[in-house]
């Protein structure tokens, strides 16, 4: 069975995650066109290779990122939204 590491609970089945989405740095509202803030919700890379993802791990609705190769489906590796850039938190 594949298995995924929680920052807060550690090692634990894939069934308990759920997928949140591609990881996008906030943008400043007052800044940003409707348009833009669209492009940013609904449009996605999708690139190969690595990309930063949100995961939630449902039984503890805790939501952290995980760094995932798109072409062997491999974390690479899982940590919480407070390890970002002061300011680029994201969250879903």
């Amino acid at each position: 069975m594949k298995q995924m590491h929680c920052p807060l609970n550690g090692l634990r089945n894939i069934d308990e995650f759920v997928y949140g989405g591609e990881y996008h740095p906030d943008t400043e509202p007052t800044e940003t066109d409707t348009r833009a803030c669209a492009r940013q919700v609904f449009f996605h890379h999708n690139r190969a290779g690595l990309v930063i993802e949100w995961w939630c791990h449902a039984p503890s609705s805790f939501w952290f990122l995980a760094e995932r190769d798109t072409r062997s489906n491999t974390v690479v590796r899982t940590f919480p939204p407070s390890e970002l850039p002061s300011g680029q938190d994201g969250t879903p």
